[in-house]
C-alpha cells in the first residue's frame, strides 16, 4: 500500500510559451485504480510512473494563452494531464470538450474513461441478456455504479456488492438496483450472494477479484460471462492471492473469462456518447462523484480508492 509520504509536492516556475504552444490550467484531475499499476517497475499495458517526474492522469482544464496552437484562449480540453495545476502544450492528446453539454467533471467520469468501461465491458464482453442476472463488485465505485445502471436499462437482474451500508442505500433508492449488500458486514459471501441470486449468476463484472471472483465462479450458471475488468483487493498485495480457488469449475460450466483494455475498443466511442448522453438526459443514468479540494490532497484521494471512500468517480478539484 503506498503512503501520502511516497508522493512530493513541487512548485515550478510556468514556463513561456512558444509559437504553436499553449498554457492549459487544470481544473479537475482524476484519481483510478489503474495508477496502482504504473507505482512498480512491473510490466503491464502501460509504462510505470518514472521517479522524481510528475504523474500522469486524466484531467479537463481550460486553455488561458495560445500562441496559434491547436486550441484557442477559452476553450475546454480533456488531456491525460493530470497531477499539475498547469502545462504547456502543443496540443498533442487533447481533446476539445463542452461545459454546455455537461458540466466539465463529467469528462473524467460518467461521460469519460470510466464510463466507456463500463459501457465497453458490460455491452461488448457481458453480452446481457433481458432478464440475465448480473453481479457486479465495487458496485457503487466509478465503474461499477454506471454498469449497474446500464445493465438495468438492458432489462437485467442486477445485485450490488459494495462496503458501506450508506452506499447499499444509495445503489437500492437512487440506482435502482434489485438488491445491493454490504460485504463488509456479511460473514458468508457465497451465502450473501446466492441469497439474492437463488437461480444463479448470468454475468459477473468484477472490479475486485479475490474472494469476489471465487464466490461469483461458485454461483455462475452454464455459459455464464466474466468481465475481468480490476482486481483492487489484489493491487497492494505482497505475495501472491490465495482466491480463486475454484477456477477449475470455469471448465464443466463453460464459462468466458475475459479481460480487456477500454483504449483497444475506441472505435465504440461514437455509440458510447450517443447511447450514455442520451440516458443521462432522460434521467436514466446518474453520474455520482466524490470531489476532494486541492492538489495537495491528491494523494489522499487515490489512497482513499483503496479503502473505500470514493463514492463513485473520485476527483480532485484543483
Amino acid at each position: 500500500m503506498a503512503a501520502e509520504e511516497d508522493f512530493e509536492l513541487v512548485e515550478v516556475l510556468i514556463p513561456d510559451i512558444s509559437k504553436g504552444q499553449m498554457l492549459v490550467r487544470n481544473a479537475y484531475m482524476s484519481v483510478d485504480p489503474y495508477m496502482r499499476g504504473r507505482m512498480g517497475e512491473r510490466e503491464t499495458y502501460i509504462a510505470p510512473f518514472e521517479l522524481g517526474k510528475p504523474l500522469e492522469g486524466g484531467a479537463v482544464g481550460q486553455v488561458i494563452e495560445s500562441r496559434a496552437g491547436k486550441f484557442q484562449e477559452g476553450d475546454h480540453v480533456l488531456s491525460n494531464m493530470g497531477w499539475r495545476e498547469f502545462f504547456v502544450t502543443d496540443g498533442s492528446g487533447l481533446v476539445q470538450i463542452d461545459p454546455k453539454i455537461a458540466p466539465e467533471q463529467n469528462y473524467l467520469g460518467v461521460l469519460g474513461m470510466p464510463g466507456f468501461t463500463a459501457y465497453v465491458g458490460l455491452l461488448d464482453i457481458g453480452k446481457p441478456r433481458e432478464r440475465d442476472t448480473i453481479v457486479v463488485s465495487a458496485a457503487a465505485g466509478a465503474v461499477g455504479s454506471l454498469v449497474c445502471q446500464i445493465a438495468k436499462i438492458k432489462g437485467c437482474r442486477v445485485v450490488g456488492s459494495t462496503g458501506s451500508d450508506e452506499k447499499v442505500a444509495w445503489l437500492l433508492e437512487e440506482a435502482g438496483l434489485d438488491a445491493a449488500f454490504n460485504h463488509r458486514t456479511t460473514e458468508d459471501l457465497i451465502d450473501s450472494i446466492r441469497q439474492h441470486c437463488p437461480e444463479g449468476i448470468d454475468i459477473y463484472f468484477d472490479n475486485v477479484g479475490g474472494t469476489h471472483l471465487e464466490a461469483a465462479i461458485e454461483l455462475m450458471n452454464n455459459h455464464g460471462r466474466v468481465v475481468l475488468c480490476g482486481m483492487i483487493s489484489i493491487y497492494n498485495a505482497t505475495r501472491p492471492p490465495r482466491a480463486p480457488r475454484n477456477l477449475i469449475s470455469a471448465i464443466p460450466k463453460r464459462l468466458i473469462l475475459q479481460g480487456f483494455i477500454i483504449h483497444d475498443h475506441n472505435n465504440r466511442l461514437p455509440q458510447f456518447y450517443e447511447d450514455m448522453g442520451r440516458w443521462i438526459k432522460e434521467g436514466r443514468v446518474i453520474g455520482k462523484e466524490t470531489i476532494v479540494q486541492g492538489i495537495e490532497n491528491a494523494p489522499k484521494a487515490f489512497l482513499g480508492l483503496f479503502t473505500g471512500e470514493n463514492f463513485g468517480k473520485m476527483l480532485v478539484k484543483l
